[in-house]
């Protein structure tokens, strides 16, 4: 049976000197950085400098002297233990940033060569690895917006590969699996994975816990497969050429010696995550040719990997030409969307839809709420990119102004994901780096813990990416405990650079889509009801929910109690506040749809909306976790201590008692 699983056959000859001397520079630099350092993984940069310089001085289009050349080549370090690799890639080929004095200070504080490659803090890093399997997914996403807006713009503007450099570790965890299926899915054939085949974990041989072909298992996904000597280069490249031919997604399974040159721990687990030592050192400057001293690059192999890193200013020079060809608004327009500016007529359909809402106040889930925002958004924003992992009707994601993504047609803008959330998290962090596109993806809230790797990353890298969490809390009622989250609100706002979004109604809604998507460099979570919920305020031309929280309802003269919710429960703080106010106690309530942007504001503006010196009770369908902070000691909350159950979600909120007279008898209890 054909399983389209093949081996290029060239037959193995003798290293050509000037190729081995450049790829020894990428194995002397990535040796010496992590023994200065006493810390890193020097053998997978040992095994992959042949296949690396093969890459960077034949194939790899890229310009160091513009890392952010829109139509350059990505490069993404999988692997991202391994990150000498890339430093010392990054150095040879003249980056400026890249100094051997920062190669030098490898993993020191405030280098640019940190521990794990990290986007933004690197000139010519594409994106932060480390969690393996990560940067695979990243890399699909990236394919994946090449090919998308290759089929908005053409040829002549997008015309890039994306290449992933991965270790079995890669390969074993579990978001490989949904990120290879995906990418044969789509036939993302700009997208060649150069697998480090060296049967080495850090465990000891990866035979301890794995027995998968790893060519059948990319075939069966629909990838073309190939399998070669990692040290040979002339097999790595006619590979490579192979695999820029095949219309499918390519992977070279290179075979490789872990830690190639060292004389007693190449090709076992001593090499893989810890410093070689002086003596292991010593012999494998003897054994690899290489007399110089620790961090000297003889002239004219320095000057050959510079060669190398000019190949590309022609290209880039040529794609300069080709942009300034086009007229001006299709050149504007590409350039906005590579650069991430939004329009400013985008904000326009939201005020219209804002006064609408206030004038008909809908009783609608907040996820309906979020579709309708969509509907008006999508015409306005080409950018922005759709898509659920197979939950597409709950979601509220799809629209009638979306076609889907197919391997057939790059021309649509949503993206059926599938039942793959690790996978959809990180494609959207490569889309959203790729540039061109503000990604958002839906699933259930409490599956952000599938998704939670992703997110976490998105946070660290600073990307805008938005992701639509809907079905929030008990409300989404019989599907009972496994669907119902009650402490994932609390551990995504104890995430770093993560705005976390609870909108109580229609109009809030609105106004935290315009917030997510102008957020340019954090992600956001809007976490969305299944349950209707009535409109419960009117439009002035502010964006309250900017404030992250509000005065919604204040009380009839001066203040006692201040009741804080957020999402569902502000028509429960709204019902508390009636009754509490028929008996004498004056109560505001405060909508707090994002802690995050509240904690932001002056602190005089927190002190008018919070009331200090009153009494404070929040209420929330969800466990109290983080509540402390804004009801104080003295304070109260009414939220669930434990898991839900499955029944309808009414029944729910009383028997976990969230409801009005709860929050009464909580305050009532306090004053």
């Amino acid at each position: 049976m054909d399983t389209a699983y093949s081996t290029v056959a060239v037959p193995t000859e003798a290293l050509d000197v000037k190729h081995k001397d450049m790829a020894n520079a990428i194995r002397a630099l990535s040796m010496d950085a992590v023994q200065k350092a006493n810390s890193g993984h020097p053998g997978m940069p040992m095994g992959m400098a042949d296949v690396t310089t093969v890459l960077a001085t034949r194939f790899l289009k890229f310009d160091p002297a513009r890392p952010a050349w829109p139509d350059r080549d990505r490069l993404v370090l999988s692997a991202g233990h391994g990150s000498m690799l890339l430093y010392a890639l990054l150095y040879l080929t003249g980056y400026p940033e890249m100094t051997l004095e920062e190669i030098k200070a490898f993993r020191q504080l405030g280098s640019r060569t940190p521990g794990h490659p990290e986007v933004g803090h690197t000139p010519g890093v594409e994106t932060t690895t480390g969690p393996l399997g990560q940067g695979l997914a990243n890399a699909v996403g990236m394919a994946l917006g090449e090919r998308l807006l290759n089929a908005q713009y053409g040829d002549d503007l997008v015309d890039h590969r994306t290449y992933a450099i991965v270790g079995d570790g890669c390969l074993m965890e579990g978001i490989s699996h949904e990120a290879v299926s995906l990418a044969g899915h789509l036939q993302l054939g700009k997208l060649t994975v150069l697998f480090d085949d060296n049967d080495i974990s850090i465990d000891g041989p990866t035979s301890l816990a794995v027995a998968d072909d790893q060519g059948q298992r990319f075939a069966a996904s629909g990838w073309h497969v190939q399998s070669v000597d990692g040290h040979d280069p002339e097999a790595v490249a006619a590979a490579l050429a192979a695999a820029a031919a095949d219309p499918r997604p390519s992977m070279i399974a290179c075979k490789t010696v872990i830690g190639f040159g060292a004389p007693t721990k190449a090709g076992t687990a001593g090499a893989h995550g810890a410093p070689l030592g002086d003596a292991e050192i010593a012999g494998a400057r003897e054994k690899l040719g290489w007399a110089e001293e620790p961090f000297v690059i003889p002239e004219d192999i320095l000057r050959a990997w510079r060669e190398a890193g000019t190949r590309g200013a022609g290209d880039s020079a040529a794609w300069d030409r080709r942009l300034a060809a086009r007229d001006e608004a299709e050149r504007q327009g590409f350039l906005d969307r590579v650069e991430g500016s939004l329009p400013v007529a985008y904000k326009e359909p939201l005020e219209a839809l804002k006064r609408l809402f206030a004038e008909e106040r809908p009783k609608l889930a907040t996820r309906v709420s979020s579709q309708k925002v969509l509907e008006a958004l999508i015409p306005a924003l080409p950018g922005l990119l759709g898509g659920s992992a197979d939950l597409t009707g709950s979601n509220g994601t799809k629209t009638g102004q979306h076609s889907p993504v197919t391997a057939d047609d790059f021309a649509g803008n949503y993206i059926h994901y599938g039942v793959r959330e690790h996978a959809m998290g990180a494609a959207m962090n490569g889309l959203a780096l790729h540039g061109g596109f503000v990604p958002y993806g839906g699933t259930f809230l409490t599956f952000t813990d599938y998704c939670r790797p992703a997110i976490r990353l998105s946070a660290l890298m600073g990307q805008r990416v938005v992701y639509v969490m809907t079905h929030d809390s008990i409300g989404l009622g019989e599907d009972g405990p496994t669907h119902q989250p009650v402490e994932h609100i609390a551990s995504l706002r104890a995430m770093p650079n993560l705005l976390v979004f609870r909108p109580a109604d229609a109009i809030e809604t609105a106004e935290c889509w315009e917030l997510a998507i102008s957020q340019e460099s954090r992600p956001s979570v809007l976490a969305l009801t299944r349950q209707g919920v009535p409109t419960v305020r009117g439009v002035d031309g502010d964006n309250h929910c900017a404030h992250g929280a509000y005065i919604l309802m204040p009380a009839s003269s001066k203040r006692q109690v201040t009741l804080i919710a957020s999402g569902s429960e502000i028509e429960v703080a709204l019902g508390a506040r009636e009754r509490l106010e028929a008996e004498g106690i004056a109560t505001a309530v405060v909508s707090m749809p994002c802690w995050e942007l509240f904690l932001e504001q002056p602190p005089h503006y927190r002190d008018e909306v919070l009331g200090p010196g009153v009494l404070h009770v929040a209420v929330e369908a969800a466990v109290p976790f983080g509540w402390e902070r804004w009801v104080g000691l003295d304070g109260g909350t009414v939220g669930i201590p434990g898991f839900g159950a499955s029944a309808p979600g009414g029944a729910l909120y009383e028997h976990f008692g969230i409801t009005a007279e709860a929050v009464v008898e909580t305050v009532k209890a306090r004053l």
